[in-house]
């Protein structure tokens, strides 16, 4: 049995919708060009406040993805 090698890679998503949505859209950003993504980490959370309402939505987040022989 072969041990599992990981690597991360640190993106940040935005959305002007939700959280959610932020994340969302950087973790289908990143598979676009990272195959076997495994998990993801939220290690930030932000936001732009404009009028007194949130107008933006941003993540930072780990990517974690499985390294190939």
């Amino acid at each position: 049995m072969s041990d599992h090698i990981y690597k991360i890679v640190e993106v940040v998503g935005s959305s002007s919708t939700s959280i959610e949505d932020a994340i969302e859209g950087a973790i289908a950003r990143t598979a676009r060009t990272v195959s076997d993504i495994g998990w993801f980490e939220v290690k930030e959370t932000r936001g732009h406040v404009a009028n007194g309402k949130v107008a933006h939505y941003q993540v930072t987040l780990r990517i974690g993805f499985t390294v190939r022989d």
